[in-house]
């Protein structure tokens, strides 16, 4: 039933850094060489629990009508504290949460039919052409008169008129022309006017609408569109199953060219995605894709949740971007932001009706004051509705996999994370301070597209550290599959900022590494666009700094402070990808050692675009040093698609030798070692290992193909003895060149 609404005396929530320990991680401290291994540092990694294995129907979907005796949702939501004991004092909070998420479900089914039905708004309100015309729908419950108005009547708001129901909702429908065509045409500019509480005439883009440009030659208010193509794109080939070792390659559509300009998503198909594939990765993750408003905001507030942004380009080459990455055998994901919405008013959500709180919590609990952005009001019954068929509808109508969700901290606590630092107590996640709202919303929308489309990914971006995050929603979890290890990046600027080389602790980066959660997944990386952005700087660039404008030539010596980035760049790439998640993540650019910065369009840069670009062609020039370490990374993915470390049961650290800067561990069936010391090397290094016979080098940083010096024989074959050295029951011996890693099998 459209409109149906739900009283809710629940609020709203955020985001904050935090690197706490959590119980059931794998703390590792710093130790002398070749203890025994205490139990504690072998990490069980969950598979894919949230990932069902059924088959897929033809369009990808399975069959999402719920039920009261739905088996996912039977439970009383205590599940989770199976695999965490110490949520055993928080277990009436759980029940309480679990039964909040019931009551949606149960009201969902009765109401509207199943969440299958309730999610596919987006086929009910907007525009839509049917037999009799164009029907337009929108939810405005604080207006007092409504009009369709456009390009197609005139903008005469007496034309149009539309119908209120008892909930809310505005009706008409501009009827078909005489010779029997679309009463709007195709491309016609169109608003909806509303006459507000006050008596105030107001003029709003639909806030369905899927297709709204900007003409900054007249004005940078954004104007919506009547998109009824007479040729739709046709997708040629299905929705991907995301597999379980996932190598992620995010990306920004408008940044994704040397040339300082906006690039298209006709560009990304045809010259970004061929890369992504070149280089193993098996998943793109597109950035600022929804529409916002300002573009240097990163996409991060957004003014029209259903529409692709048309600064690159036509609705349907986004649909053949997706489809080409699909039959390139890469799965896409989506930066979805349903953690709060831009504050713009005419062409945003925002005073949408002529109130404050339409889609959003009304006065200052409505408001992110750090962000200037409004918060969703996630215990009303249509912003449920919204939200839920946004999700849907970038699955149905674009064809994508999965979604990071941004601003998860943010969402999940009424602070929203600002002056907060999280210390791991408990007490912090289940107690006042949590928006039950926002939280159960989390919950039926990973309950729904893992329902609906078995093998959907979705990916949190939460720093707290919030215990059954990454747990199934049937156990009493949100459901995520993934939450990012937004503590890795920093500690590695951190340890290059303030650190010498000499002061590195082995402890300190393998417990940062494996601090995650016991059975809940991580994705891990070295830097996101987060580092990227102005006032930080890439990894690269912190490592080599002014020397990248006039070292980075084969033609130019090769300066120590070159010799030392690039080394470093790999091994932190490897050990990251190696022992820091189930999943792994790069920054588009990153991976061959982009320099400098990303900074966008704005005032203060006089409007630039030259730091707003990602500059491929520095791989290309055969001159140029980037060339090794863009191969390094691809030699990294494809070690990874063989031998699939990342989706692997266990790992286990043998070796953190504080003095000798040497870390080894085991995973994936391979034996990985790095000494991370600036000058010394090792002959004969003894090295503990699970597995007797014959090792053999698979990936050395110190090869001459990634501007190495070849001190690894990648031919040398090592024989184990059967005897116990780090705890381990058999050792071989390396030499370990100074700062080098080495990936061996073993036959």
């Amino acid at each position: 039933m459209a409109g149906k609404k739900k009283i809710s005396t629940k609020t709203k929530t955020t985001s904050t850094k935090s690197d706490i320990p959590v119980p059931f991680s794998s703390t590792m401290e710093s130790v002398d060489a070749n203890p025994p291994i205490p139990e504690s540092d072998k990490i069980a990694l969950s598979m894919q629990e949230n990932v069902a294995t059924q088959s897929l129907d033809a369009d990808g979907s399975s069959d999402g009508s719920s039920s009261e005796a739905d088996p996912e949702i039977s439970g009383d939501g205590t599940d989770v504290i199976k695999s965490d004991g110490y949520l055993d004092s928080h277990r009436e909070y759980f029940r309480q949460r679990y039964a909040h998420f019931k009551q949606w479900v149960d009201d969902i089914d009765a109401n509207e039919g199943g969440i299958d039905k309730f999610s596919q708004g987006y086929k009910d309100f907007g525009l839509h052409v049917t037999p009799e015309g164009v029907r337009y729908r929108e939810w405005a419950p604080g207006a007092r008169e409504a009009s369709l108005v456009g390009d197609f009547n005139g903008w005469d708001t007496s034309a149009n008129q539309m119908k209120c129901n008892e909930f809310g909702v505005w009706e008409t429908v501009v009827p078909n022309t005489a010779a029997g065509e679309v009463g709007i045409a195709h491309g016609s500019h169109v608003k909806v006017s509303f006459v507000t509480g006050s008596g105030e005439r107001v003029y709003r883009l639909p806030a369905w609408s899927n297709y709204v440009v900007q003409n900054l030659s007249k004005s940078p208010i954004y104007e919506a569109v009547f998109y009824n193509p007479a040729h739709k794109y046709q997708f040629k080939h299905k929705r991907q199953v995301p597999p379980a070792d996932l190598r992620i390659y995010e990306a920004h559509i408008g940044i994704s060219s040397p040339e300082p300009r906006v690039a298209t998503y006709k560009e990304f198909t045809q010259n970004i995605l061929p890369m992504i594939k070149d280089l193993g990765y098996n998943a793109v993750q597109l950035m600022a894709v929804m529409e916002h408003a300002y573009y240097a905001s990163f996409g991060y507030q957004v003014t029209s949740f259903f529409a692709p942004s048309s600064r690159y380009g036509e609705p349907d080459d986004l649909r053949e971007l997706v489809d080409t990455a699909h039959s390139l055998g890469l799965s896409v994901f989506l930066d979805v932001v349903h953690s709060h919405a831009c504050n713009n008013v005419e062409d945003g959500l925002n005073q949408f009706d002529g109130t404050d709180h339409c889609y959003f919590h009304e006065g200052g609990l409505g408001r992110h004051e750090q962000w200037n952005s409004r918060l969703f009001n996630y215990g009303q019954h249509e912003v449920m509705r919204f939200l839920l068929s946004n999700l849907r509808y970038w699955i149905e109508e674009y064809g994508f996999d999965g979604f990071r969700f941004d601003g998860v901290t943010s969402m999940m606590y009424k602070h929203h994370g600002i002056m907060y630092g999280f210390s791991g107590d408990y007490n912090e996640y289940f107690t006042g301070g949590t928006d039950e709202d926002a939280v159960v919303y989390l919950m039926l929308a990973n309950y729904l597209c893992h329902k609906v489309y078995p093998g959907m990914v979705s990916i949190a971006e939460d720093v707290s550290g919030m215990p059954a995050l990454c747990r199934p929603v049937r156990e009493g979890g949100v459901g995520f599959d993934y939450r990012l290890t937004m503590s890795i990046p920093d500690m590695w600027i951190k340890m290059i900022k303030e650190q010498a080389d000499e002061e590195w602790s082995m402890g300190h980066i393998a417990h940062q590494l494996t601090n995650r959660r016991y059975q809940e997944r991580a994705i891990t990386y070295c830097e996101s666009h987060d580092q990227a952005l102005v006032g930080d700087k890439t990894l690269a660039f912190w490592l080599m700094d002014k020397e990248m404008y006039t070292h980075m030539s084969d033609c130019a010596p090769l300066t120590p402070v070159i010799e030392r980035g690039v080394a470093l760049h790999k091994m932190i790439r490897l050990v990251t990808c190696g022992l820091g998640g189930e999943g792994y993540l790069t920054f588009e650019g990153n991976e061959f050692g982009h320099p400098e910065w990303l900074d966008f369009p704005r005032e203060g840069n006089g409007s630039s675009f030259h730091y707003a670009r990602r500059q491929f062609n520095l791989v290309h020039d055969d001159l140029l040093r980037y060339k090794y370490l863009y191969r390094f990374d691809r030699a990294m993915m494809q070690l990874e698609a063989q031998y699939m470390w990342l989706s692997a049961h266990d790992q286990w650290v043998t070796l953190k030798h504080e003095g000798d800067k040497v870390l080894a561990f085991e995973r994936g069936n391979l034996l990985w070692i790095f000494n991370f010391h600036p000058t010394q090397s090792y002959a004969d290094y003894r090295i503990g290992a699970a597995w007797g016979g014959k090792y053999t080098p698979v990936l050395s940083t110190d090869d001459t193909q990634f501007l190495g010096q070849g001190r690894i024989d990648m031919q040398v074959e090592h024989f184990s003895t059967p005897m116990e050295w780090n705890g381990r029951p058999n050792y071989i011996q390396v030499y370990l060149p100074a700062r080098t890693a080495v990936v061996l099998r073993h036959e």
